[in-house]
């Protein structure tokens, strides 16, 4: 019975990092569904198989290339790694030639779920040849790419995010010399066995490897290039001329536009390219699949997002416990740093957005534009009757450069100036100049008002305390405007959490959602708001009016506002990951999982 390596790759693999979801989310996930699939038996094969997730390893301060996140990995939440004969060998393959790899297990049912982490900060000192030539390890793996491939590494280390391209190169050439040696060690396993059955003939090894986005796309285009028999998957979270691009991505899949907007950086979309390499090519997004095309000439295929839920109803206790918690925070910090009357915790609407720091993209503009919208409208709604008095709605704006330390008490409510930077301070300054920030709420002058929460989110951020999922679940309503999202996993996270939610059309998201009959269209458990089509006006009008609809619901018909929550709690679940991971492992395996 020969044994079948699945590896799936990615700058995010491994343990969770200081960084708010994104490809950490998705990895982690897919491992973990295939090793349930490959423990419920829905898989027909009697091949072994052993799935390893592959990623960087930061053992201290300053070997992080990113000085912002400044990760540093933590293997303490693993158990030691289980290596067979094949793997074992392989490791030391890798010892011997100067790479350090830090490797873990976790325990999903009966099948484990292997971690190999790769030290790349030392390949700078590590000795190494290269034809004929002494160098070290870092500069072999340069030489070979150009040699190979082109890539003018000369040219991509001098530019200002040289040590990120190098960090991606080195993190790919180990993840490929990896599957080298694996693929060497088992078909000599395969030969020595005595498995073959016909003279001459010896069975490849069954190692696949699936890339998340251009940081490993090297690997598959190196074996490629070296002739080793590996299956590979490129998966496209997103392009980066699409990405720089943002909004204007739209006009320029309209217009089959295929120039770079400028700013792409050259270095890393020479990397983006090499998904070309892959047997694959799959995008999260129809828009992302077309920015592919366009920018690129890749043809590839979309396999959505997905996410885990494991429960069968949502847990009201905890939202009407996370919701206290956060009415108590407000009510006390508005009145004890911003004076003014004070807000009643039940009179307080929380709401939220959340995502990476990117004020155009994710719509912080057209975000700011709907509060003041709102604020009108629920004014008119209190004059007419149809709304009580005092009812205050504050939208948290969870997104920040980097996380934070030495927080001042009462934060974010209780907010300096000089704990900001960069575009945290440019949306404080938007929501200044919209009249949205708290003067004018504590002094019964204005109904919203917008909280900027520059950190990322755990029981320990120095503000709220409260993890991610339980600030969604405590919030009444999330909203995400953006104005370029491959996919948004944030609209599902919130879903799993039984909060209803805003989305735009332009979203990756609001595609997948057209598949699931269970939506019932226009004002259902998620709104989808057209930002491609609609004027401007139209589309901030229309984000006002849904976040209006869940308020009016949560304030005066909580049945039909659990109902939306149900409904927004059932569109996550049928948007599992078991789909999609099974389309995954089809493609790069060509197994089937069978229908039971």
């Amino acid at each position: 019975m020969g044994k079948n390596f699945v590896i799936i790759a990615g700058e995010e693999a491994g343990p969770k990092s200081n960084k708010m979801g994104g490809i950490w989310n998705v990895i982690h996930e897919e491992a973990h569904t295939l090793a349930a699939l490959f423990d419920s038996g829905t898989l027909d094969t009697k091949e072994e198989k052993e799935i390893l997730v592959a990623g960087p390893y930061y053992g201290h301060r300053g070997a992080d290339w990113n000085r912002g996140l400044n990760r540093i990995t933590s293997m303490e939440e693993f158990n030691p790694l289980h290596v067979g004969r094949v793997l074992q060998k392989s490791l030391e393959s890798l010892e011997k030639s100067g790479i350090k790899v830090f490797t873990g297990e976790k325990l999903v049912g009966k099948n484990r779920v292997g971690y190999l982490q790769f030290q790349t900060s030392d390949f700078g000192k590590i000795r190494s040849t290269y034809m004929g030539k002494e160098m070290t390890l870092e500069s072999r793996i340069k030489a070979e790419a150009y040699e190979h491939l082109g890539l003018d590494s000369l040219k991509y280390e001098s530019m200002s995010n040289g040590p990120e391209y190098t960090h991606y190169l080195s993190l790919s050439y180990a993840i490929s010399e990896l599957i080298r040696f694996l693929v060497s060690s088992a078909s000599e396993s395969a030969e020595t066995e005595e498995t073959t059955s016909i003279k001459g003939f010896s069975p490849c090894p069954g190692v696949s490897l699936h890339c998340h986005e251009f940081g490993v796309f090297y690997a598959p285009a190196r074996l490629k290039k070296l002739g080793i028999p590996v299956s590979t998957v490129a998966t496209l979270h997103a392009t980066l001329p699409g990405r720089t691009a943002g909004y204007n991505s739209i006009q320029k899949r309209r217009n089959n536009d295929s120039t770079w907007p400028p700013g792409v950086p050259e270095n890393l979309a020479a990397l983006e390219a090499l998904a070309l390499y892959a047997d694959t090519i799959t995008a999260v997004g129809e828009s992302t699949r077309q920015e592919a095309r366009l920018f690129y000439g890749i043809n590839g295929i979309v396999i959505r997002n997905g996410i885990t839920i494991e429960s069968d109803k949502i847990d009201w206790n905890l939202k009407e416990g996370c919701l206290e918690k956060i009415r108590k925070f407000l009510s006390e910090n508005l009145y004890k740093y911003h004076g003014g009357e004070r807000i009643e915790p039940e009179k307080i609407i929380p709401i939220f957005t959340i995502s990476r720091l990117e004020v155009e993209n994710k719509g912080y503009p057209d975000l700011l534009d709907s509060l003041v919208a709102l604020e009108h409208i629920i004014k008119n709604s209190i004059l007419e009757g149809h709304m009580q008095e005092g009812i205050r709605v504050i939208c948290f704006l969870v997104t920040a450069e980097g996380p934070k330390t030495n927080l001042p008490a009462g934060f974010p409510v209780n907010l300096p100036k000089e704990i900001l930077a960069g575009s945290e301070l440019k949306i404080q300054q938007m929501i200044e100049e919209k009249g949205l920030d708290f003067p004018k709420m504590v002094r019964g002058k204005r109904s919203v008002a917008a909280l900027l929460y520059p950190q990322i989110l755990s029981i320990s951020d120095g503000g709220l305390g409260m993890e991610v999922e339980e600030f969604m679940a405590g919030c009444c309503a999330g909203i995400f405007p953006s104005r370029y999202d491959p996919f948004l996993l944030t609209g599902l996270e919130a879903g799993k959490e039984g909060t209803p939610s805003v989305v735009s059309r332009v979203c990756g998201f609001s595609d997948a959602i057209k598949t699931i009959e269970s939506l019932i269209e226009v004002l259902g458990g998620v709104v989808v708001v057209d930002n491609i089509d609609l004027s401007y006006y139209e589309t901030v009008l229309d984000y006002a009016l849904a976040v209006s609809y869940f308020t009016r619901n949560f304030i005066d018909d909580r049945v039909k506002y659990k109902l939306l929550c149900r409904e927004a709690f059932l569109l996550a679940k049928d948007m599992d990951w078991k789909v999609p991971t099974e389309q995954y492992y089809e493609l790069i395996s060509g197994a089937r999982f069978c229908k039971q």
